[in-house]
């Protein structure tokens, strides 16, 4: 369920985590060219959060155990390991695609259907992939940040990515409709209660923290993790004594 569980957790409930800045003045930022109309979603995002979604978080973390909730959280993880070995295969990482079928199998019979992870104690690592990051790996520019109503922070390219991502979550596939939209609703509910205490976190302005935030997981993502050159640990840094000398 990669829509959901990462585009919601890193998007949607990341942008409804906290109200709207008092001063929204705009920064500028190269790429958030269209920071306005940006702005103008957050603020209807956030209100949306403020009166319906964040109080059926706090409703249902108020009541549901925390194994529960793990246990749900585990349940759609386990589904979006179908997205990442799909997505994984288009960019040719075949064992990172490997795991996550292996992931998958572990989790859906040992783990009781996904609701536990046994596969990460046994020392398998996940390897969360979408189509946006498939896109990028192909070579396709990530054009503007763009904040989507009821998705939140985006960017053109993840965006075009997001109709691919549909349709390899497994749910979309539930023919009958109230079982669909209320697996979907837990979902959501269950990201937006797992981040209800990391609110605290976002400082200043709400809006470019969150931005900040996105852009620079989702170039993590793309980049497995890897960072850039540090000139620091350059092999063509030379020291002597002379240039500690007071």
């Amino acid at each position: 369920m990669k829509t959901w569980t990462n585009i919601a957790a890193a998007t949607f409930t990341c942008v409804t985590l906290a109200g709207c800045a008092g001063t929204q003045t705009q920064d500028g930022n190269p790429q958030d060219p269209w920071e306005g109309f940006n702005r103008g979603v957050y603020s209807f995002n956030d209100t949306l959060d403020r009166y319906a979604l964040k109080p059926v978080a706090q409703g249902y973390d108020y009541i549901t155990p925390t194994p529960v909730q793990e246990g749900v959280g585990n349940f759609f993880s386990n589904l979006g390991e179908i997205g990442n070995s799909f997505n994984s295969l288009l960019q040719w990482k075949l064992t990172n695609a490997g795991t996550s079928v292996g992931r998958l199998l572990i989790n859906t019979t040992l783990g009781l259907g996904g609701f536990l992870d046994p596969a990460t104690r046994m020392g398998i690592e996940k390897h969360d992939e979408d189509f946006g990051q498939t896109l990028a790996t192909w070579g396709v520019g990530s054009g503007p940040y763009l904040v989507l109503p009821f998705l939140g922070p985006s960017t053109v390219r993840d965006t075009a990515g997001l109709p691919v991502d549909w349709y390899t979550d497994p749910v979309t596939y539930v023919d009958h409709d109230v079982t669909r939209w209320s697996i979907r609703f837990i979902d959501l509910v269950q990201t937006r209660a797992s981040l209800l205490s990391q609110e605290k976190l976002i400082q200043g302005d709400r809006y470019s923290f969150i931005r900040d935030a996105y852009l620079q997981r989702r170039a993590f993502l793309i980049n497995d993790g890897r960072s850039g050159k540090d000139p620091f640990g350059s092999d063509d840094l030379e020291f002597d004594d002379s240039d500690f000398a007071e």
